[in-house]
């Protein structure tokens, strides 16, 4: 690696620590005074509060992450500018695109180590957290569990599980009800394709099978096309929270998004958001190193213009992708065009930009 090149990713994982710390620093004091009197009225000490926000820092990482990568490189490539070293560079041969190649691999190297964090690291302090807040603080304690792409919940008179399920609609799929007895010996097992609330207090299940223990033991076995049912639970009961999603690692939720059977929508959804997000950090500082050296050229060497404006455009792209979520949310995009369509768009930009400014 040459010295150019060691010289400027230091600069920029130098800038990139200092921005990160700074705007951790501020996420956490905010989030404390927001989040302290829940702690108090719930009677719960200032250590648990501590050891609460302590845990988030993995996720205020990842939050932030993108826009600290934008910052940093264009505060590392506006100081070379302000100290003429820039204009050297240029005057030595140096292409732009060659000096801020450093930049991009020092940000796609970061963006390496974020990854990382989100698979092994996040998963576990995100359910730490959602546990002290959910249930310690506002005393929500979730009724379903998911394990291996379905969802299951103990009920009053046995246990459901199902595969997917549409809130919306109150229905479930791959649905299956099982009842025991006191010595915990099968009584009833009921399994259909499909299971839907109807009004009042009957579930209407459809191709299935319903399998129960007769008073001599035995089990009868009856299978139906549709079938009308009475259960002593209501649809609202299962549904896991959905913060739960976001205790998922990488590699559950590409199984589960993969999964022909489970064919979970929000799976696919969650998965694009949380890769696209990690990535924005890159498009953004493609977009924003441009537009600071356009800046730079028409308005001097000064930070005060120059960081607003390349940080100006770079976080409308930013909305736009926040925007395009909202969009795969309702089903109106597909997960992967919503999520990655901004990031084509914005290199594409920067690109173009960088070539211009080359010239």
């Amino acid at each position: 690696m040459k010295l150019l090149d060691r010289y400027l990713m230091a600069q920029f994982a130098k800038n990139l620590a200092l921005v990160i710390c700074s705007l951790i620093a501020i996420y956490l004091l905010v989030d404390f005074f927001e989040r302290v009197d829940n702690f108090l009225e719930s009677q719960k000490t200032i250590s648990l509060t501590v050891k609460y926000l302590l845990l988030k820092l993995p996720f205020i990482y990842m939050q932030l992450i993108p826009v600290c990568i934008l910052l940093a490189g264009i505060i590392t490539l506006g100081i070379l500018n302000h100290h003429f070293e820039f204009m050297a560079l240029m005057a030595s041969g140096i292409s732009v695109i060659r000096i801020i190649r450093p930049l991009l691999v020092a940000a796609a190297l970061f963006t390496l180590l974020t990854l990382a964090i989100g698979q092994w690291v996040l998963p576990g302090t995100t359910a730490a957290t959602n546990r002290i807040w959910h249930e310690e603080v506002n005393h929500q304690t979730p009724k379903g569990i998911l394990r291996d792409g379905r969802t299951y919940f103990r009920g009053s008179k046995g246990i459901y599980s199902f595969i997917n399920s549409n809130p919306d609609k109150n229905e479930f799929s791959h649905f299956s009800f099982t009842a025991y007895d006191a010595e915990l010996g099968l009584t009833t097992l009921l399994t259909a394709e499909s299971a839907t609330w109807e009004e009042g207090t009957t579930w209407l299940l459809k191709n299935g099978q319903q399998k129960k223990r007769t008073d001599n033991g035995d089990f009868s076995v009856t299978i139906f096309k549709a079938l009308s049912h009475a259960f002593a639970e209501q649809p609202a009961e299962f549904f896991v929270p959905s913060y739960k999603i976001e205790e998922f690692s990488y590699s559950l939720l590409w199984q589960q998004a993969m999964d022909s059977k489970a064919a979970n929508h929000e799976a696919q959804m969650e998965l694009h958001r949380r890769f696209s997000y990690i990535f924005l950090g890159i498009p953004l500082l493609l977009l924003g190193i441009p537009v600071l050296l356009s800046v730079h050229k028409s308005k001097g060497r000064d930070l005060a213009y120059a960081i607003p404006a390349s940080c100006g455009l770079a976080f409308a792209a930013w909305g736009a992708w926040s925007a395009s979520q909202s969009l795969a949310k309702t089903a109106i995009l597909p997960p992967g065009i919503a999520s990655w369509s901004v990031h084509l768009l914005t290199i594409v930009l920067g690109c173009f930009l960088l070539k211009r400014h080359n010239q």
